[in-house]
């Protein structure tokens, strides 16, 4: 991280205990690498949410990623033994966050601006982000496990798979190993913000977005509660890739397996 700067430290310092909070709702978007979430981003931007500007290639807000990187591990496994972290080490991952937000936001001029972030891997920390943003909304963005399955973006997969899926999958083609991994995190998050988010989760499928961008917009705008025009922006930002239905032409074993160790999610989510 770099070094803080003054304007940093008082944002700290004003936090101090509580979660944080300036302004309207915070807005994150979240989902499985390669699922489209830069169009989102786009269009959250074109509503006149700031999204940071110290972003990476994929538009990914840097002083989250680097936060989501050193945390993710620690809380997935927390997570899985049923063990809260301790007091101490809990602490740390706080102020850790609210650090890497005051960075995120301190280019933000306007205090009453909508603000937000778009990291897909916010998806595995969410009750943590929700426990820490009050009013909190996140966007949820789902695309076909069988066509997730077959992305070249595989860094989710690379750096938690192992802490996710099941140890008997180990040893699995890499479209088996991701369709898991894929089923695993979107079921969590869904249940997470099905149960305890309500009106402040919005899930949205890449493919219903990019066959009615308009229709779509709309939805996530009233989520979020933006103003501007629709038609505009999806024909502006919205341009869906040759990639939409890549599994199609795949191995029909290969197929086998993916419905057979991801079809509850796929059947949940509308894809089969």
């Amino acid at each position: 991280m770099t070094a803080v700067s003054n304007r940093v430290k008082a944002l700290l310092a004003k936090i101090g205990g509580r979660a944080f909070h300036s302004g309207p709702s915070p807005s994150v978007i979240g989902a499985t690498g390669g699922s489209g979430t830069r169009v989102v981003m786009r269009i959250l931007r074109r509503g006149g949410v700031f999204m940071g500007i110290r972003l990476n290639a994929a538009d990914d807000a840097i002083d989250i990623g680097l936060f989501l990187g050193d945390w993710i591990p620690t809380y997935i496994e927390s997570v899985h033994r049923g063990v809260p972290l301790p007091p101490a080490r809990a602490e740390e991952m706080r102020r850790a966050f609210h650090e890497a937000l005051a960075h995120h936001l301190q280019p933000r001029m306007d205090r009453g601006q909508p603000y937000g972030w778009k990291e897909p891997r916010s998806i595995y920390l969410l009750p943590f982000f929700d426990r820490q943003l009050s009013g909190l909304r996140f966007l949820h963005l789902i695309r076909d496990g069988r066509d997730m399955a077959f992305s070249s973006n595989r860094n989710q997969l690379n750096n938690y798979g192992n802490l996710m899926i099941q140890p008997e999958l180990a040893g699995c083609a890499q479209p088996v190993r991701s369709i898991a991994l894929w089923s695993r995190i979107n079921q969590w998050a869904a249940d997470y913000g099905e149960a305890r988010m309500g009106r402040r989760y919005l899930r949205v499928r890449f493919e219903d977005l990019c066959a009615e961008p308009v229709f779509q917009v709309r939805r996530i705008w009233r989520f979020l509660d933006l103003q501007g025009d629709p038609d505009e922006v999806a024909q502006d930002e919205v341009v869906p890739p040759e990639s939409i239905g890549r599994w199609q032409s795949q191995d029909p074993d290969v197929l086998e397996a993916l419905q057979e160790i991801g079809g509850t999610a796929l059947r949940r989510f509308g894809y089969l």
